[in-house]
């Protein structure tokens, strides 16, 4: 799960209220739809700090809620609002999450693009912008390694 630590991050998650929130302002349907069908309480998460240097995996996250209407969406003062968008049939989704670890140092982009068994990562995929992609099992441990940390 992608975000501008300028706009949230880590340290942000770190400081709420026993380290939960709600993962807001997705717009793209492919990225909520992930979070709509396959998220699971229970699930882990990366937090990558995008559109900063460097670009890294921060952290990871568990998934501590299913997926509910987003209530920026209904809110015309958010710079999420949408106009289209209704309570009796709402667009957009999001999960609620939870702070589980930060990565001391952070596994950087370039370190993820240098590691054999990631080469098929999403985050690594020309064009990919996603804020939400899937990572498999295998990608979930070898991340972990990198950070030189065990997966929990």
């Amino acid at each position: 799960m992608k975000s501008e630590p300028d706009a949230f991050s880590i340290d942000d998650l770190m400081a709420m209220k026993k380290g939960v929130t709600y993962w807001d302002g997705v717009r793209n349907y492919q990225a909520r739809n992930i979070m709509r069908d396959q998220m699971k309480i229970g699930d882990g998460a990366f937090f990558y700090h995008s559109n900063t240097k460097p670009l890294a995996i921060v952290g990871t996250m568990n998934i501590v809620s299913e997926s509910y209407p987003d209530p920026t969406q209904f809110d015309p003062d958010s710079k999420y609002f949408d106009p289209a968008s209704t309570h009796d049939s709402p667009r957009w989704m999001l999960v609620d999450v939870q702070f589980t670890m930060r990565f001391d140092p952070p596994v950087t982009r370039e370190r993820i693009r240098e590691t054999p068994g990631l080469e098929d990562m999403m985050l690594l995929k020309r064009g990919s912008r996603l804020s939400i992609q899937p990572v498999t099992p295998r990608e979930w441990q070898i991340i972990h390694q990198l950070a030189g940390v065990d997966p929990l």
